[in-house]
């Protein structure tokens, strides 16, 4: 049987493909390609395919000689069978090769995913940034067409502006500016003093043209202003030279203070009388605080006790006079900057433990505050000081401090008395003036030194300190009619014709005397030409029916040439001033002595006399008759008023209000 299964195959293809493992004694077969292919050991066979090789092996050995026609069949069986396995080989290498294939596959599907959402994130990645571009952008867009709008606004503003009810004159300061009206025909006070007043060419402009027409000989130009400081000489020739408006006297306004009848209030609103309380409700400083001089009282202390609650001194006051020649005359033991404020003032201590305050002269008096410099940045002069308070005493208004003046020798009672803090600014100029600036906001710095002249001769203000706050307290108040002090910004009663009517629904100023007393400090700085007013104070221990002080007046006469209109908004705008402020004024204007001579005697006395420049004397005789116009106007415009409520049937007794 063994001759006939190996008579089966050849015998090199017999032993190429049979193996036969020594150890184990396990033979099998190979399959191969190719005769040249190298035939490695198959893998292990499994039990079931070592099962059926053994069997096979068993049925090839030699059998019975009866039985090799089933042996024959078994060998059938057992290549059947080595096929068989030879098959499952090839399906289990099959699935390997599929396994590794798939886990390929599965690498590159898990890379290609990978890749993917890497594009994925940077698409994202550059649509964020996309999207956050386009809302800057869209951000800057909106600021710009609001800044764009805020720009067209601030145009149409100022275009509207331009000369809608204002001064009608394109070169008056838009400061300076008073809005009464939108209607430039209607009959208004405002409109009135615009016709009459602002439309024609007034003192300083004549005295201008006056000198033009000396030098040019042109008698037209009539509308230039002199800016800077002129010649005394020249001035008072041309004013003497130039045609002056024939008097006016005002004889209506007279008549109606003349009639004793109350009945005359019901035609106007204009003039309001007060009832003056008694003595008794008139308390001073010393009643209300029951204090008595002393041994060691001190004039000023004296002085502060007097103060009553109508007035800071009674009329013909002795201890104002012994006062201000105190100040003038005591030695100075010590000198300090004052702190606070815009310049530079000096605290003066005397002897006795008495102080005043010391303003020192920057520039003669013939000079003219600067054309380009604004209300809020012009110097401060020491003789106006002086000038105010010696024009507040004449009006009967007494609400000034006692001011004088004084001319010190710096080396002895500045520099040799002073802190070190003030030593470390003076030095000596090259014309050999002995100098100083200290330290303030404006004005305090080398070129803005004051120095003596000649050499250590200074002149300067001394005024008297008010009572110190933790015995007399004192409130300070905003004013309604305050300056913007801005450049280019305006004040509410600069674009608000009822600007007048809101003032009156405000405490205090809707009862009491306090709407007349700032229409009384507005005639004051009309005088004066002072337009730095921006606040005001009183004493707390009289309550609110008490006066305002008259403080800070040293910018005032600085333009003697012109006439500051908006200084009267407040009586042109309320329309309403006290009946013994315009006796006052009508008195100076008529009576015998004029206010510039008053004003010229009562300065007279001061140790640095004159005080004023003679300009500043003749614009105050010029500006009484522009304040008793104001009144007039208002007077007939509330005729007016009160004549078209009668016509419409409404009570006679209605009182007309501005």
């Amino acid at each position: 049987m063994l001759r006939n299964c190996a008579e089966a195959h050849p015998k090199k293809e017999r032993e190429r493909l049979t193996w036969r493992d020594e150890a184990t004694g396990f033979s099998g077969h190979r399959r191969s390609s190719s005769p040249s292919e190298p035939i490695a050991p198959p893998r292990r066979k499994r039990r079931s395919e070592s099962r059926s090789i053994s069997s096979a092996k068993a049925k090839c050995s030699p059998p019975p000689p009866a039985k090799c026609r089933l042996a024959n069949s078994a060998n059938a069986a057992a290549a059947a069978a080595s096929r068989e396995s030879l098959t499952q080989q090839q399906q289990q290498q099959q699935q390997r090769k599929g396994c590794q294939s798939g886990g390929d596959e599965s690498k590159s599907k898990s890379s290609e995913k990978t890749s993917r959402d890497k594009t994925e994130d940077r698409m994202i990645e550059r649509t964020i940034k996309l999207a956050q571009r386009c809302v800057r952008l869209r951000e800057k867009l909106i600021i710009g067409l609001a800044a764009l709008a805020i720009l067209f606004t601030i145009l149409l503003v100022m275009d509207l502006q331009l000369d809608l009810g204002y001064s009608g004159h394109h070169l008056l300061p838009s400061h300076g500016r008073v809005k009464m009206s939108e209607d430039p025909e209607r009959d208004t006070v405002y409109n009135n003093f615009r016709r009459k007043f602002l439309q024609r060419p007034n003192a300083s402009r004549e005295l201008a043209s006056g000198s033009e027409n000396n030098n040019n000989n042109n008698n037209n130009n009539n509308n230039n202003e002199t800016p800077g400081a002129a010649s005394p000489q020249l001035l008072v020739e041309t004013s003497t030279k130039s045609s002056q408006p024939p008097h006016d006297a005002f004889e209506d306004l007279q008549k109606l203070l003349l009639n004793a009848d109350d009945s005359r209030m019901d035609d106007f609103s204009v003039i309001k009388s007060e009832v003056l309380e008694d003595v008794e409700e008139n308390p001073s400083v010393a009643e209300l605080k029951h204090l008595k001089p002393g041994k060691n009282t001190t004039l000023l202390d004296k002085f502060h006790m007097q103060i009553r609650k109508r007035e800071l001194y009674s009329k013909g006051s002795r201890v104002v006079e012994d006062l201000l020649e105190f100040m003038a005359s005591q030695p100075i033991v010590h000198a300090s900057e004052k702190s606070g404020g815009t310049q530079l003032k000096l605290v003066m201590d005397y002897p006795n433990k008495m102080q005043a305050l010391f303003k020192p002269m920057r520039f003669p008096r013939e000079q003219q505050t600067l054309p380009n410099h604004f209300y809020f940045t012009d110097y401060e002069r020491h003789n106006a000081e002086i000038a105010a308070f010696h024009l507040d005493r004449l009006l009967d208004f007494r609400r000034c401090m006692p001011v004088t003046g004084r001319t010190l020798n710096m080396t002895t009672e500045i520099y040799q008395v002073t802190d070190s803090d003030i030593l470390k600014t003076f030095f000596v100029s090259p014309a050999g003036n002995l100098c100083f600036h200290g330290k303030c906001t404006y004005y305090c710095d080398t070129s803005h030194a004051i120095c003596g002249s000649p050499k250590d001769q200074l002149e300067g203000s001394f005024a008297a300190f008010l009572p110190d706050k933790s015995v007399v307290p004192r409130k300070v108040w905003r004013h309604p009619w305050r300056r913007s002090y801005h450049k280019r910004l305006k004040a509410q009663w600069e674009t608000d014709s009822d600007y007048c009517n809101m003032v009156r629904e405000l405490h205090p100023y809707n009862e009491g005397r306090r709407l007349l007393d700032l229409i009384d400090m507005s005639v004051f700085d009309f005088l004066t030409g002072n337009m730095d007013r921006h606040h005001y104070e009183t004493f707390k221990l009289f309550g609110n029916e008490t006066f305002t002080l008259h403080l800070d007046n040293g910018r005032g006469f600085g333009k003697p040439f012109h006439d500051e209109i908006s200084c009267l908004s407040p009586l042109l705008q309320c329309c309403m001033i006290r009946e013994s402020t315009l006796r006052t004024l009508l008195r100076y204007h008529n009576g015998p002595i004029r206010l510039s001579s008053a004003m010229r005697e009562s300065m007279a006395r001061d140790p640095v006399a004159p005080i004023l420049w003679e300009p500043h004397l003749t614009a105050l005789d010029r500006r009484i008759p522009i304040i008793l116009q104001a009144v007039r106007d208002c007077i007939n415009r509330g005729k007016l008023a009160k004549d078209e409520k009668n016509e419409l049937g409404e009570p006679n007794n209605t009182e007309t209000s501005e």
